[in-house]
């Protein structure tokens, strides 16, 4: 048996599978994110270790440098080794272990309710931002979020705590339950006053609970990425650490082999004929060139991209992304 074969065999124990996600699933996630605690402090990928180095020096846990006294430095830092070995007062400068506020936004829309293998990219997103949560809860971060749909959105402001981040998962959970409420939630659901759809609206929120030196995590197919919505990511990005997330399906990327196809949206039926080679061709190149869109949107503003295909251990392509992130 192949190493990668064990080890996907093991990470697949934490995969959620079919059209919903259990909030047990989303619990279980803990111990997937345990298996990511080594890489994560031997990689130093900032937005997944809780230790995060601060830019303010100060009386911490890690021993930066020493310098020459200066005016107004603490006396009980002085270094009387040094200062007598060299003559001249020398103090210790500590570097401060300060804890990285981790913001988790997930799109639970309708355009998320979809997949033909494994998962739905409604289920992916979920999983993804619930191993996230959990990897910023065991490292002693504060963790907050905003789960959004067609209709609503909930916003939870970062504190450190398990009852934040059940909070967190408890209300990704039931925004994932109500996509299979509904055949069309624009149409059925009472929308909140002032809410509107898509992702700006959902940034905009963000702004108000993120503070600088955050890491954002952006879980979404980016079907309604826009100005807007790339304006707001430019102005989050200049003072925090954003990664985002994008889920898609296989069928999105490549339409099955020819043949006709019986389709729904749970309401409408209709045909898919995929016989045609300049069909597949163009349908192929529509979905490469959204992409390499998205990659050098992101690009320009230094946000980097994890992408999560639903018939692939979302566990596994995480860990992929964080040992090529090193």
């Amino acid at each position: 048996m192949s190493a990668k074969f064990q080890i996907d065999a093991h990470h697949a124990r934490y995969q959620s599978t079919g059209a919903i996600i259990t909030l047990q699933e989303l619990l279980v996630q803990r111990y997937a994110a345990k298996t990511l605690e080594y890489l994560v402090h031997n990689r130093s990928i900032a937005g997944t270790s809780g230790l995060h180095l601060s830019k303010m020096r100060g009386r911490g846990v890690d021993f930066e440098e020493f310098r020459p006294y200066q005016a107004g430095d603490d006396i009980r830092l002085i270094d009387w080794r040094v200062t007598a070995r060299t003559n001249k007062p020398f103090t210790k400068v500590f570097r401060e272990e300060r804890e990285r506020p981790v913001i988790v936004a997930v799109d639970q829309t309708h355009n998320m309710f979809f997949g033909s293998q494994v998962a739905f990219k409604s289920v992916i997103a979920a999983q993804a931002a619930a191993l996230f949560c959990w990897l910023a809860i065991d490292n002693g971060d504060r963790v907050g979020g905003l789960v959004f749909s067609d209709t609503s959105s909930s916003l939870i402001r970062p504190k450190r705590s398990r009852r934040s981040a059940l909070h967190l998962l408890n209300q990704i959970f039931t925004y994932n339950q109500q996509l299979q409420d509904v055949k069309d939630p624009t149409l059925q659901r009472e929308v909140d006053p002032g809410f509107k759809p898509g992702l700006a609206h959902a940034l905009g929120q963000i702004r108000r609970i993120t503070k600088p030196g955050s890491t954002l995590y952006v879980i979404s197919d980016f079907m309604t990425l826009d100005e807007k919505a790339l304006q707001y990511l430019n102005q989050l990005s200049r003072h925090n650490n954003v990664i985002c997330c994008m889920v898609y399906d296989a069928l999105e990327e490549t339409l099955p082999v020819p043949g006709v196809y019986s389709i729904t949206d749970g309401g409408r039926k209709g045909a898919l004929n995929t016989h045609s080679n300049k069909a597949r061709n163009k349908y192929k190149q529509q979905f490469k060139q959204r992409v390499a869109n998205l990659e050098s949107d992101l690009e320009k503003l230094k946000i980097r991209l994890i992408k999560m295909r639903t018939n692939q251990i979302v566990l596994e392509q995480v860990r992929q992304w964080i040992a090529k992130s090193s």
